[in-house]
C-alpha cells in the first residue's frame, strides 16, 4: 500500500475513534429534568413532550397551570386552573417574576401553546408548554385527577 494511502487511512481510523468515544459525560438537560434549559421556538416558549415533563414532576420546581376550558380533570401537582384565553385577565395568578418557571397544559396542546404564545409576548422568559396536554399524558398509561 502507498505510503499516502495509508497515512490516509491512519488518520480516518483516528478521527473516527476521536468522535465515538469521550472520557467525560456530559448530562443532558432533558435527561436532568431540567426542562427550563431547552431551546424556545420562534414564538418564545419552549415545547416539551410528556416524557421530559414526568423527571421534572419529580423535581418539581415550577408552576405547574391547567389552561384548559372546560375544565376536564389535571395533572397530578398542577398548581393552578386559568382558562387561556383568560390568561392576561389572570396574571395575578401567576408568579409576579416574569423570569419564574411557568409550565403550561390543557387538552391536547392547543390552547397551551396559545396561552404560552401570549405569556411570551408579555415578557414571561421561562414559559413551558405540553404537547399533546392531558391527551398524551394518559397514552403514556398515566391517570388523569378529576374533581
Amino acid at each position: 500500500m502507498p505510503i499516502k494511502q495509508l497515512m490516509t487511512l491512519i488518520l480516518l481510523t483516528i478521527l473516527i475513534a476521536a468522535c465515538g468515544t469521550s472520557s467525560t459525560s456530559i448530562a443532558s438537560p432533558v435527561a436532568a429534568g431540567d426542562i427550563f434549559n431547552l431551546p424556545k421556538n420562534a414564538d418564545g416558549y419552549t415545547d416539551i413532550s410528556i416524557d421530559q415533563l414526568k423527571p421534572a414532576l419529580d423535581n418539581k420546581n415550577f408552576t405547574l397551570v391547567n389552561v384548559h376550558i372546560p375544565y376536564e380533570g389535571e395533572l397530578p401537582q398542577t398548581d393552578a386552573f386559568i382558562p387561556y384565553n383568560e390568561i392576561e385577565a389572570n396574571l395575578s395568578r401567576l408568579p409576579a417574576d416574569k423570569n419564574a418557571k411557568i409550565v403550561l397544559y390543557c387538552r391536547s396542546g392547543r390552547m397551551s401553546a396559545e396561552a404560552a404564545q401570549n405569556l411570551a409576548k408579555l415578557g414571561y422568559t421561562r414559559i413551558v408548554e405540553v404537547d399533546g396536554g392531558m391527551q398524551a399524558w394518559q397514552s403514556a398509561g398515566n391517570e388523569l385527577i378529576t374533581k
